[in-house]
């Protein structure tokens, strides 16, 4: 699905930092900002709230501790077949101490993948979300929705703050 956006294109972090603070400034709502690497303290700037990983990764880490713990219970004790094992108790828990740690590792590792592939949507057949080429090597785009730019003087604050190019262009997103 592509949209129109007003697009800025910047060569330097500091500068696209500071066009942000004055966009802000101004109420209009940023859709997003691509860059060659993390710039540190953007995401204040851009009000993007704590990431919920770390609950999926205790979640995931609870399934794989249950899931281990359940099936060792299970072949060991309670199935039909239970296996005797050098004369020990059908369910010696200390024993299952290895196993319930590399399930919980592994559930949580694979949960927490396929979660990172679809909250960014990394998933086979997707289409990139790049507006620009360069974007992957040194260049920062600052995208505004064109209906959240109606009104005010976007494109101006962007030139003016040291974008190299501001244009309103239809991309796919």
């Amino acid at each position: 699905m592509s949209q129109k956006f007003v697009l800025g294109y910047f060569d330097d972090e500091e500068t696209l930092m500071h066009a942000i603070e004055k966009i802000n400034a101004t109420g209009t709502k940023i859709y997003e900002v691509y860059s060659p690497f993390p710039i540190h303290g953007i995401d204040d700037l851009l009000g993007y709230k704590r990431t919920r990983l770390s609950v999926a990764a205790f979640v995931f880490g609870c399934i794989g501790f249950s899931l281990a713990l359940f099936m060792q219970t299970y072949m060991l004790g309670l199935s039909k077949w239970s296996i005797n094992i050098g004369g020990k108790p059908y369910l010696a828990w200390p024993d299952f101490v290895p196993v319930t740690f590399e399930g919980t590792v592994l559930i949580t590792a694979l949960g927490m993948v396929f979660t990172f592939m679809w909250v960014n949507e990394f998933f086979p057949g997707a289409v990139e979300k790049q507006p620009h080429p360069r974007v992957t090597e040194d260049l920062f785009v600052l995208a505004i929705k064109s209906e959240d730019a109606q009104g005010s003087d976007v494109q101006s604050i962007m030139s003016s703050n040291g974008a190299l190019e501001v244009k309103e262009e239809e991309v796919m997103l």
